[in-house]
């Protein structure tokens, strides 16, 4: 919290340091410049400086309207830290040697020869650079042969470093013997070049401002550039073509571009691991969408830049070129044209440059790796061949394959059609959310949400459904696993002649019944190690009773104990609570529950209807058993009502 003393001390100190920190002015032609030479006064770098700006510098035009810069520079005040704190790292070092260097120059010396007479321009240093002398002025006079020239002048001009030109002495002015300025534009008009002629005996050399009216002469009136110009005045290089201009070029616009929010490559596959190994089964090459799912945008075109030739023409740029996203089957378009969505769930393809989704994925044949392994969609899944060993099929619609089923995974929220057959190899498992209808099952686990409906027969396969269990071809028989279903199971035969034992219960949920028995060995659990949880508990107690006090350590496990148990004690109401509920709904229950045979029923089939149960070990003809007074009643064959060759 900042308290009011905290502020005092605060100001006290910063008012203090202003007392003790030296400040000076410095001027320079640029900011750079400026900093650098208080740097070299102060004897510190300069991110150590603060500055208050006094007059702002300008460049102006060739001389006109410029401006030096003028600070007041101090040390910069520092917060009390460790000298640690500022001792920059290496790299930091480093960074602040690059910097030094690049801003180190030393002053330099330029004459020219003018109407007026003979100019010097003296620039002051940067950085650790040194100061010009004297000599050096003297040096490039006497090399332009002039002689005859004002000392004091000289001096006061290598001491001021103003950086401008100024008289120090006159000279045999020729004008005829001028340095000559020759100017082409090339390049369709991009570049303006330029080159000067050295002069002769008294002729005068050319200045920057000259050489730019000499250029708007010419024509040239755009992207001058003002340093190469200064550069070549102050240091003539007789003969060489210097750009002395330079056009703009105009940049098109981008093209308007359609972004798609899936995959439209599908040579980018992303092969998922599974524990350290590549699962070339997941190969997810189905673009699965959802209704209302945003599956591309467009990016419109943008305006181009306009461009300018040296000369002031104006180049024109073009806009970007437009597109448009093409609409196909079951999608929509955004009013402004620039989103489309999706109005159902499925698969999402481009045909023929349009998007289409399609409620329906097709694959041409078997699921295996060839065709792109595991299939995962939001629709209904068409397979032409047949579905592999260790392959899965999801689908939010329906499952139709044309061959078989091995052992693998199939999970549909609508109908699991197989034309063939089911031979999960012991392992296979299947689940509808409507019906299941096969050839056959055999050694499969089936589950469904209506109807399991197997032409040929159930063999060692456990099967649950909601309503019904029915085989009703001309084989249409069920031989052993667990058939459970809630309102009837029909067949023409259950069992074999060598008593295969055949459980099929009707009458009740089978989801709910699993769910009892699961809560119910829960509790058996639960009971069991209680027993054991109690029997520590008392031998702890009877020793702390015994001893008066028990050691640490066996305290801290009669507490882990005694929480263990109110854990357990907690669970097992739960489980309770839950097994009655269960027993509850299944007692409310209308279904009557009734098992079917057409032809026989062997000796090894066990009937369960609700919470009646019977062993068949005499053979029965034609037969139909129901629960009369909770006891198995065997009564004369009832047909179905329903057609189970018609598929909903």
């Amino acid at each position: 919290m900042v308290t009011v003393e905290k502020l005092r001390d605060y100001m006290r100190s910063r008012a203090e340091a202003d007392r003790e920190k030296k400040s000076i002015q410095v001027s320079g032609v640029t900011l750079e410049e400026a900093l650098s030479q208080a740097s070299i006064e102060l004897g510190l770098p300069i991110k150590r400086l603060e500055y208050e700006v006094v007059e702002s510098g300008g460049r102006g035009s060739f001389g006109v309207g410029k401006k030096r810069w003028t600070l007041v520079v101090s040390e910069a005040v520092r917060e009390k830290r460790g000298v640690e704190e500022y001792m920059p790292d290496a790299s930091v070092q480093l960074n602040i040697a690059q910097t030094q260097k690049a801003l180190d120059r030393d002053g330099e010396v330029y004459v020219r020869l003018a109407p007026e007479g003979v100019l010097i321009k003296v620039t002051r240093p940067l950085g650790r650079g040194k100061r010009a002398q004297e000599r050096r002025a003297i040096e490039r006079l006497s090399a332009r042969g002039v002689v005859d020239y004002d000392a004091r002048l000289i001096g006061e001009a290598v001491r001021e470093a103003e950086g401008e030109y100024v008289r120090v002495a006159d000279y045999r002015y020729n004008p005829a013997n001028d340095s000559v300025l020759s100017v082409e534009v090339v390049d369709q008009e991009m570049r303006a070049q330029i080159a000067i002629s050295r002069p002769g005996a008294g002729g005068t050399d050319l200045s920057a401002e000259s050489v730019v009216e000499m250029l708007k002469n010419h024509g040239v009136t755009h992207g001058l550039k003002e340093e190469a110009i200064v550069e070549l005045c102050d240091n003539p290089r007789y003969g060489q073509t210097v750009i002395a201009a330079e056009g703009t070029k105009p940049i098109n616009g981008e093209d308007a571009k359609i972004i798609f929010s899936f995959e439209t490559d599908h040579s980018n596959v992303k092969l998922k691991e599974k524990n350290g190994r590549v699962d070339f089964r997941e190969l997810n090459l189905v673009q699965n969408v959802v209704e209302g799912q945003i599956l591309a945008r467009k990016v419109p075109a943008k305006e181009g830049t306009p461009g300018m030739t040296v000369t002031g023409r104006y180049l024109p740029a073009k806009t970007g070129a437009d597109t448009s996203i093409q609409a196909g089957k079951n999608t929509k378009l955004s009013e402004d044209e620039m989103t489309l969505t999706s109005l159902i769930n499925g698969q999402v393809l481009i045909v023929a440059d349009k998007i289409n989704v399609e409620p329906m994925y097709v694959v041409p044949g078997n699921v295996n790796l060839k065709t792109g392994g595991n299939v995962i969609f939001l629709g209904t899944v068409l397979v032409r061949g047949s579905v592999e060993d260790g392959f899965k099929v999801k689908a939010a619609g329906n499952i139709e394959v044309l061959g078989n089923i091995g052992k693998c995974e199939l999970d549909a929220e609508g109908d699991v059609i197989v034309h063939q057959g089911i031979n999960g190899k012991n392992g296979g498992l299947v689940r509808a959310g409507k019906s299941v209808w096969s050839k056959f099952i055999e050694n499969a686990f089936v589950e469904a949400g209506e109807s399991v409906i197997a032409s040929d027969g159930i063999i060692n396969s456990g099967v649950d459904a909601n309503v019904n269990i029915a085989c009703h071809g001309k084989r249409a028989t069920i031989v052993g696993g667990r058939l459970r279903a809630a309102e009837l199971v029909t067949a023409k035969t259950f069992g074999s002649v060598n008593g295969s034992e055949t459980i099929v219960e009707v009458g009740y949920d089978p989801k709910s019944k699993a769910r009892l028995a699961e809560n119910e060995e829960a509790v058996q659990a639960i009971v069991k190690e209680l027993e054991e949880v109690d029997l520590n508990i008392h031998t702890l107690e009877s020793l702390k009773k015994a001893k008066q006090k028990l050691p640490e350590e066996k305290e801290a496990y009669l507490t882990e104990l005694l929480e263990h148990k109110h854990e357990l004690l907690v669970s097992r109401k739960a489980h309770e609570d839950e097994i009655e509920s269960v027993r509850s709904y299944l007692a409310s229950l209308k279904t009557r529950g009734k098992i079917s045979a057409s032809a026989h029923v062997f000796p090894g089939v066990k009937i369960f209807i609700k919470e009646a149960s019977l062993e068949v070990r005499n053979e029965f003809r034609s037969v139909t058993f129901v629960n009369e007074a909770n006891l198995v009643k065997v009564t004369r064959y009832e047909e179905p009502e329903e057609d189970f060759d018609r598929r909903k």
